[in-house]
C-alpha cells in the first residue's frame, strides 16, 4: 500500500489548479491525485486525468460528461467520471483523501470546501469566498472537526509564514499590532480616472504581475479582490478590519507583512508565482521544491509602497465597509460582485458600473446575522437577483 498522501484538487483546470498539479508532478513520491474537478473545461480535465491518473474526475456541467468519458476510455484511462455539484462534496469528504486543494472560484466552492472541513481534512484554501460568505460558520466547523486550514492566497500565505508555525492562529496572543496586506494596484493603478469608463474586459484581465483567471483578474483591477482578502484575513487570523492596512506595492515582491508590538515588521518575499504558497501549504510544516525561480534582489532593485486611492478603487471601500458591518454584508457584497463581473465580462456592464451595482445592492438589502448555511445562501441569492435586475435596468436605459 502506498504511503503517498491522497489529494483532491477542486478547480483543477483553473490557474491555481494547474499550478497545484505542476507542483504535485515534482513530488510523485509524496502525493497521489485522488480526484480532479472542473466546471466545463472537459478537454483540459481529460489531459490532466491522462497524466495524473486520478480515481475520479468530476465535471459539474453534465453536458460534456460523455465526451470526457469517451476520451478517457479511448486512452484506456481508468478514471471514473462523476457529474454534478454533489459529486464535488463526495470527492472532498472521501475517507481516502488526506488533503483538499479548494480552488473553485466564487460561491460555488463553499459547499465542497465545507464538506472537506467537516471531514477533518487538511484544507488548502484558495477559495476565499468560503470565508467571505460564511466566515463564522466555516471557522467553527474547522475547530469542531479538527480540520487544518492553510491559506493559499499569496497574501494570506505570506502572513501565515510571518507568524509562529501553527495552523490555529489567534494573533491577540502573539503580540501582533497589525497586518499589512499588500496589493499590486492592478493594471489601472496609474490610468486617468476618466479613461476607466472605456476599459474593456481584455484590458482588465491583463494583470501586470500575476497570471490568473478572468474573474479574479477583474477583481484585482477593481481591487474588490483585496477587499475580499481583507475579510478573509479577519477570519483566518482572528483580527478586526481596523488591524489590517492595505498597502499598494506594484512590484508584488513583498506578499504581505506582519507588524509586532515591539516594532518588528516581518515580510515574506518571493517572485510572484502561486507555486510558492501552494508548495508551502502542501508540505507544511516541511518545505519542498516548487519550481519557482529564485528572487534576484539586485535585479529587483527597488520596492515602492503607497496608500490605495479610494476614488480610483471604490470597490475596496465597499468591501472594507462590509467587513466592519459583518453579518451577511460580506455575502451580499460577494454575490453582487460576481453578477456584476460576469455582466462586465459579457459586455453588458461598464467597468466603472461594477462598483455602482455592488453599492446599490448593499444599500437596498438588510444585513442580518446568519444562523446557518441556508441563511447565508438566501442572502447570496437575494443579492444576485437584485444585482441582475439593476444590470437589466441599466442596459435598458443605455
Amino acid at each position: 500500500m502506498s504511503n503517498r498522501q491522497q489529494i483532491t484538487v477542486l478547480g483543477a483546470t483553473g490557474s491555481i489548479g494547474v499550478s497545484t498539479l505542476d507542483v504535485l508532478s515534482r513530488h510523485k513520491d509524496r502525493y497521489q491525485v485522488f480526484a480532479l474537478t472542473a466546471d466545463k473545461r472537459w478537454q483540459l480535465l481529460a489531459l490532466q486525468c491522462l497524466e495524473h491518473q486520478p480515481r475520479y474526475a468530476v465535471l459539474v456541467d453534465s453536458a460534456h460528461a460523455l465526451d470526457l468519458e469517451a476520451e478517457l476510455h479511448k486512452h484506456q484511462c481508468p478514471t471514473q467520471v462523476l457529474t454534478g455539484m454533489a459529486a464535488l462534496s463526495q470527492v472532498s469528504e472521501a475517507s481516502e483523501v488526506d488533503l483538499v486543494m479548494a480552488a473553485i472560484v466564487g460561491a460555488a466552492g463553499l459547499l465542497p470546501t465545507l464538506a472537506a472541513v467537516k471531514s477533518g481534512k487538511k484544507v488548502l484554501l484558495a477559495n476565499k469566498e468560503s470565508l467571505v460568505m460564511a466566515g463564522g460558520i466555516f471557522t467553527r466547523a474547522v475547530t469542531e472537526h479538527n480540520a487544518i486550514l492553510l491559506p493559499i492566497d499569496s497574501e494570506h500565505n505570506a502572513i501565515f509564514q510571518c507568524l509562529p508555525n501553527t495552523p490555529h492562529i489567534d494573533v491577540k496572543k502573539l503580540g501582533v499590532k497589525k497586518i499589512l496586506l499588500t496589493a499590486s494596484g492592478g493594471p489601472f493603478r496609474n490610468t486617468p480616472l476618466a479613461d476607466l469608463i472605456q476599459v474593456s474586459p481584455e484590458q482588465a484581465c491583463a494583470h501586470p504581475n500575476w497570471s490568473m483567471g478572468k474573474k479574479i483578474s477583474v477583481d484585482s483591477a477593481t481591487m474588490l479582490n483585496k477587499g475580499l482578502e481583507l475579510i478573509e484575513a479577519c477570519w483566518l487570523f482572528n483580527v478586526k478590519p481596523e488591524q489590517i492596512q492595505v498597502v499598494i506595492h506594484p512590484q508584488s515582491v513583498i506578499h504581505s507583512m506582519v507588524e509586532y508590538i515591539d516594532g518588528s515588521v516581518l515580510a515574506q518575499m518571493g517572485n510572484p508565482d502561486m507555486r510558492t504558497p501552494i508548495a508551502h501549504a502542501l508540505a507544511w510544516p516541511e518545505r519542498i521544491e516548487s519550481g519557482v525561480t529564485s528572487l534576484d534582489l539586485l535585479t529587483t532593485a527597488r520596492l515602492d509602497f503607497s496608500a490605495p486611492d479610494y476614488e480610483r478603487f471604490p470597490c475596496l471601500a465597499l468591501a472594507e465597509a462590509a467587513a466592519k458591518t459583518g453579518g451577511t454584508a460580506p455575502a451580499i457584497l460577494n454575490a453582487a460582485n460576481e453578477v456584476a463581473v460576469e455582466a462586465f465580462l459579457s459586455r453588458r456592464l461598464g467597468f466603472t458600473k461594477i462598483a455602482s451595482v455592488i453599492a446599490d445592492v448593499m444599500d437596498n438589502l438588510s444585513v442580518t446575522e446568519p444562523s446557518d448555511l441556508s441563511h447565508v445562501q438566501a442572502a447570496d441569492q437575494e443579492a444576485r437577483c437584485m444585482a441582475e435586475q439593476l444590470i437589466k435596468q441599466s442596459s435598458g436605459r443605455s
